[in-house]
């Protein structure tokens, strides 16, 4: 579900699930949310220098499991060791020898979260970043940004 302050301030495509998003190589804003009917949770931008570049680089970079402690990769690996089950299969295979890399972690997480996503490409990185910014100023959304 997406506010209908934040569905005004720009072009969003629809929603689509995290592990399978196709988004361009621009800058622009990007969107998260719990389950494909959550509220919305993470607004981050993907407009850097990132392998793939813009929106492409940072949602792959989420998507491989190695952003267990950045942006929304952080938010997920968080709320995922708070969960007791979720640890206990961790610690499962980990006794039972079969230990995954920390980015097996990640992916275990990511899958764990169900994250959609959807974004609205930006012309500019300066344009990413002011979108971003007016969509964090909202102050009714539970944000799981930490730069707040």
């Amino acid at each position: 579900m997406i506010s209908r302050r934040i569905q005004d301030m720009a072009q969003w495509t629809n929603w689509v699930p995290l592990i399978s998003a196709e988004p361009p190589p621009s800058p622009g804003v990007y969107l998260a949310r719990q389950g494909a009917d959550g509220p919305v949770v993470y607004v981050g931008v993907g407009a850097g220098a990132r392998k793939g570049g813009g929106l492409r680089g940072r949602l792959r970079r989420y998507t491989s499991g190695k952003a267990l402690a950045s942006g929304l990769g952080e938010g997920i690996f968080d709320r995922a060791l708070a969960d007791r089950g979720w640890l206990r299969e961790r610690l499962a295979e980990v006794e039972s020898g079969r230990p995954m890399r920390a980015s097996g972690w990640g992916k275990a997480a990511l899958a764990w979260a169900d994250m959609y996503v959807c974004w609205a490409p930006t012309e500019s990185r300066e344009e990413a970043l002011a979108l971003e910014s007016r969509v964090l100023a909202i102050q009714d959304v539970d944000w799981w940004n930490r730069a707040r």
